[in-house]
């Protein structure tokens, strides 16, 4: 009997840490669009991720759609939903919150005092959303020569490295006016200096693997990463060059495009082959309103698995 005891003793020492390698969080995004008549189904997407109970939510932008109001009511709308999570929400700007509101149906707002409101009303502390709030590490803080980045962060969990980036759709902000170029200009080299940032992070945390969230579709054509014009094109080459380098897993999460998608993007700098260390999860939104769950065991060469959450009751067509 006492030699039973001893081996239970040490195989459950054995399995306790095997299961602590796991953990799961959920990406979603591009919702609601269909205003008021989506918010019944976006509550109960929120209600089904808190019964899952996540280690936290990873909203990847548009809080809704580019036909909305840019108002300052309907961010406090966004706001109180974000705190209905009830593990933390960490939030990923979109370009229906601010690029697109220059739109006669957004508002005609101006989007740089848009994009202003953001940053005061969603990131003036360094916490996330949702009843258990965790603290960020923003760019603003640890790189004081961008402080007006309060929306870019990371934080850590489990030895993975989580990144927030301010990627949007609309060409990322580019080419549509002298006012917008600038503004482009300058948070493009705030972004690429905080993934370099970052990924020397990774090395001198030595973690075991990088996931980014951003809201742009940045692989939606093969143009967007070698034509000058393209607001991504920078941002695609830096991305390229750091995960080849690092080796390690390296997960990119966005919204943008509305359909669940799973691919390898990237490609070496010489283009000539993929990058198979970087995994793209691309996730549903707009008609959709789902989520997709990703598991991260740090056991495993490959860490993430997906599984989409689907509501068959949030489904139009059902």
């Amino acid at each position: 009997m006492k030699s039973f005891r001893s081996y239970f003793l040490v195989l459950m020492l054995w399995v306790t840490p095997c299961l602590a390698e796991s953990f799961k969080f959920i990406a979603y995004g591009d919702m609601p669009y269909k205003i008021p008549d989506d918010y019944p189904r976006y509550e109960k997407l929120i209600e089904v991720i808190n019964q899952s109970k996540p280690a936290f939510t990873l909203f990847v932008g548009d809080t809704k759609s580019g036909s909305t109001p840019c108002s300052d009511e309907y961010n406090v709308i966004v706001k109180n939903y974000f705190n209905q999570f009830n593990s933390p929400l960490i939030y990923s700007v979109g370009d229906n919150e601010w690029t697109d509101c220059h739109r006669q149906l957004a508002g005609e707002y101006d989007p740089l005092e848009r994009l202003e409101k953001l940053r005061q009303y969603f990131f003036k502390d360094r916490f996330s959303f949702g009843e258990k709030s965790i603290s960020l590490n923003r760019q603003a803080d640890v790189m004081r020569e961008y402080s007006t980045y309060v929306e870019n962060s990371y934080w850590i969990k489990n030895e993975f490295l989580f990144i927030s980036i301010h990627i949007p759709g609309s060409n990322n902000n580019l080419g549509r006016t002298k006012e917008a170029d600038e503004e482009y200009l300058t948070r493009n080299s705030a972004n690429l200096a905080w993934i370099d940032y970052c990924f020397r992070l990774a090395e001198t945390k030595h973690v075991k693997g990088i996931v980014f969230g951003f809201q742009a579709d940045m692989f939606q054509e093969k143009k967007l990463a070698k034509e000058p014009t393209s607001g991504f094109k920078d941002t695609i080459e830096s991305l390229s060059s750091h995960a080849q380098a690092f080796k390690k897993p390296v997960l990119l999460i966005n919204g943008d495009s509305h359909r669940l998608l799973i691919d390898q993007p990237l490609k070496t700098t010489n283009s000539k082959f993929v990058l198979e260390n970087v995994i793209r999860l691309q996730v549903m939104g707009e008609d959709q309103v789902e989520a997709v769950e990703i598991e991260v065991n740090s056991s495993s060469k490959q860490p993430f698995t997906f599984k989409p959450i689907l509501i068959p009751e949030n489904n139009n067509y059902q």
